[in-house]
């Protein structure tokens, strides 16, 4: 009987120096017992998809839903065939994608915000039972952008600019990711339109697409890159001292971020749209700029910077 009250009073010690740890890097916001779900969060591999998706799930989790966080689930393919196959319920995702899932007579629309929001909103509900919810206003579009000590000597402030230094034979090499050098909407589209050709020695390539990575592969000139892919909200590229290239002839679509969930779970839980409605509309440019910059340039972790913003601005109890 003396050995068994040892091991209990062991175990009890052990877990009360283990909890402190477990919950080490993770929001400490109270949640009320979850009555609702399980719903199972996503986000993309990269800065911003762990910021969005950090918010979801704990907006959600502070209305009584039990969560399943699996927030930088994967890469737009993976995540994408995840949820039509009903693998997740929810994740971030950007408008002008409609332009890569969909073929669409008229690929105008996707430049326009309302417009590309409202066509893959359409497209997605008819072919996929998929609902797209409120857009954040900050357009975070595909990017590329060139070291400064680069840049100012050669005035480089356009993607036709860069494009004619290309052409001159001017030094260039890019940090991007597998899906920025092979989709043909993405880099084979600047190509394209403003006639410059990157070669397999000017790229080094990365499996995800997280853009701290590349970014701080040219702030960092690692293997000679002196450009990086970048995104419309990177927060690092200023701080790092990078420049983004102003598409100029417009190629890119327009990228807002909004939450799309399946239909069955709406039809069962309704209130997630209203839940996350007004965080969405609260996401401006500036403000995912700024936040995107905590993590990537100082290295906070998402959670929590998500935590910190929901519970300046009311969304979440501190």
């Amino acid at each position: 009987m003396k050995d068994f009250s040892r091991w209990i009073l062991v175990t009890a010690a052990v877990i009360a120096l283990a909890s402190p740890l477990m919950a080490a890097g993770r929001p400490e916001t109270a949640q009320p017992e979850a009555t609702k779900g399980p719903v199972v969060v996503a986000s993309k591999i990269d800065t911003e998809g762990a910021l969005l998706g950090s918010m979801m799930v704990q907006i959600l989790r502070a209305d009584g839903f039990e969560v399943v966080d699996s927030t930088e689930f994967g890469t737009t393919d993976v995540i994408r065939r995840a949820i039509t196959s009903d693998e997740i319920d929810i994740y971030p995702e950007y408008t002008g994608n409609g332009a890569f899932f969909f073929d669409h007579d008229d690929d105008s629309v996707w430049k326009d915000p309302q417009a590309a929001f409202d066509t893959v909103a359409q497209l997605d509900l008819q072919a996929n039972d998929i609902v797209w919810l409120t857009r954040a206003p900050a357009n975070n579009t595909w990017a590329i952008a060139v070291r400064n000590d680069i840049a100012e000597p050669n005035n480089l402030r356009t993607l036709e600019d860069l494009a004619n230094y290309i052409r001159d034979g001017g030094e260039f090499k890019i940090a991007a990711s597998e899906e920025f050098v092979s989709r043909d909407d993405v880099l084979p589209a600047f190509e394209r339109t403003y006639d410059f050709r990157v070669a397999e020695d000017q790229m080094l390539t990365f499996s995800t697409g997280n853009t701290a990575t590349t970014i701080q592969a040219a702030a960092r000139q690692t293997d000679g890159v002196n450009a990086a892919m970048a995104y419309g909200t990177d927060g690092p590229v200023a701080a790092l001292g990078l420049r983004v290239m102003e598409d100029s002839l417009g190629v890119m679509p327009v990228y807002e971020p909004a939450p799309i969930a399946r239909r069955a779970l709406l039809e069962e839980y309704p209130e997630i749209e209203t839940l996350l409605q007004p965080v969405f509309e609260a996401l401006d440019m500036q403000t995912l700029q700024s936040l995107n910059a905590k993590i990537a340039v100082e290295g906070q972790n998402a959670a929590l910077v998500a935590q910190d913003w929901l519970q300046e601005h009311g969304f979440l109890a501190p």
